[in-house]
């Protein structure tokens, strides 16, 4: 149990930050797929418009614990991939037909960032090359 700068976390800090992490990813899972299959299935808005606003609250929240943690996390793949996600639901206004599509590329994205081999996942767009820790390079 390492924190920031290679020190040890206590127990239960680190306890605390899993459970409430890996509670953010359970209500953001729930909310993407409520809202997801709301979309999907053309259902009234009424009807998800609670997963949507839980599943961009937690979004924002991991990607706010992300940034905090090491904003280096905003050019490796996994940061910079998340952020398209981001922009792709933009073009749910601009092309309102293609939403099912866009709901399914974005959950893809989703599975390559959580799943993808940490070699992608860990690849700086600006260093051109896997960044696994903050030894690696300076800032």
């Amino acid at each position: 149990m390492k924190h920031k700068h290679n020190s040890p976390v206590p127990e239960g800090r680190f306890w605390v930050e899993r459970i409430t992490k890996t509670t953010l990813r359970a209500i953001h899972i729930v909310g993407v797929v409520g809202s997801g299959g709301g979309i999907m299935f053309g259902l009234d808005l009424s009807l998800w418009f609670n997963y949507w606003v839980a599943a961009i609250c937690s979004g924002v929240l991991l990607m706010s614990w992300e940034i905090i943690r090491d904003w280096r996390w905003l050019i490796q793949l996994k940061g910079v991939l998340t952020l398209l996600k981001v922009v792709l639901l933009g073009f749910f206004i601009q092309i309102s037909q293609c939403k099912s599509e866009l709901v399914i590329f974005i959950i893809l994205l989703s599975v390559i960032v959580s799943h993808g081999p940490a070699g992608l996942r860990h690849y700086s767009i600006v260093h051109r090359k896997v960044i696994q820790s903050r030894k690696e390079i300076k800032g």
